[in-house]
């Protein structure tokens, strides 16, 4: 098979598939013992920054679940990381910023990112390209609403309240935050795609915190420049909590959107609109329950997804750390039988 003929690259551009692709977020992780075998006593940004574990893990959930696409394993952070930031992932805690960015002098710590900081990203996708063969590779960065939180906050954030100060207070500062980290985001989605990925996706896991219209005014041109630059894929965009901007989101340039597990896929496809694939989205904790349960709910997300222009079956968020690698076979298989 062509890569290219791929049941996930097909239902992203929308057209006829055999079978309803399937991949997950988080799909290598904690939820593996295989995972945690390989990163016992490594460090995160160690792991994201060594080409034969990036390889290793990225393969773990394409062998044991057989998905129609791995996801490249790494972390939305480490391009900031490679460009000299001062962080560091903090175990049960998540991204943590030594000084962060609060003024225009500390959008001095932001420059550009170029191929030689991330040499091990593309060693480690062009050794994923042939070690895949005809299961596509989907390269991934965090979306610059969500890196400038992080950069903002000083770490994970609940109400992201400083975030928003200076969204609001302070626009001129805040594009500028937005413009440089676009360039970082933009080039790093370039350097996966230059060395084999075969689409990508933008995680903005923190921009439902903001309604429509801020995000029409503070965000759209910002993501929709980043897409533009990345159009010789398919194109990905997903967001937590953002049922509200569905219909922004379909306008910032991505070939599908993703959708949680808060609204039904067949209204996302209403909000949505046509011209767009819709990936997902089933929610993660429904894999904790028995399998009768995870089979009503799959076959529900499968229901409702063919009033989508092309769906590819994921979750509403990430794999939990708690789930059974056998509920996810189960699923994988389960959605492949379907045929829309």
């Amino acid at each position: 098979m062509n890569l290219a003929d791929s049941a996930f690259l097909r239902a992203c551009r929308r057209q006829p598939v055999p079978h309803t692709p399937v991949w997950y977020m988080r799909q290598a992780g904690r939820s593996l013992p295989e995972y945690l075998r390989v990163r016992e006593g490594v460090p995160m940004l160690t792991a994201c920054s060594t080409p034969d574990l990036i390889v290793e893990i990225t393969m773990q959930p394409v062998r044991r679940y057989g998905v129609d696409a791995a996801i490249f394993f790494s972390d939305i952070v480490v391009p900031l990381k490679a460009i000299g930031v001062d962080l560091d992932i903090k175990p049960g805690v998540g991204p943590v910023v030594a000084e962060p960015i609060r003024d225009a002098k500390g959008l001095d710590a932001l420059r550009p990112l170029e191929p030689g900081d991330v040499p091990y990203i593309t060693e480690a996708v062009k050794a994923l390209t042939t070690e895949l063969g005809d299961t596509p590779l989907i390269g991934f960065a965090g979306a610059p609403f969500t890196l400038g939180s992080y950069l903002i906050e000083g770490g994970p954030s609940k109400n992201h309240d400083r975030t928003k100060a200076m969204m609001y207070g302070e626009p001129e500062l805040w594009h500028a935050l937005m413009e440089k980290l676009s360039d970082i985001v933009l080039q790093h989605l370039r350097i996966q795609i230059d060395a084999g990925a075969s689409a990508v996706q933008l995680f903005d896991s923190w921009v439902g915190a903001v309604a429509p219209d801020d995000y029409r005014e503070f965000i759209l041109p910002h993501t929709r420049r980043i897409f533009e630059g990345v159009a010789d894929v398919p194109r990905i965009h997903f967001g937590v909590g953002t049922g509200e901007l569905l219909g922004v989101l379909g306008e910032a340039g991505a070939d599908v959107v993703g959708v949680d597990w808060r609204v039904p896929l067949d209204e996302a496809a209403r909000r949505v609109g046509p011209g767009k694939a819709l990936q997902g989205n089933l929610d993660p904790a429904i894999l904790l329950a028995p399998w009768e349960v995870v089979e009503r709910k799959a076959r529900e997300v499968l229901r409702r997804g063919e009033a989508a222009e092309g769906h590819v079956f994921n979750l509403g968020h990430g794999v939990l750390p708690d789930t059974d690698p056998d509920q996810l076979k189960r699923l994988t298989d389960l959605v492949h039988e379907h045929r829309r």
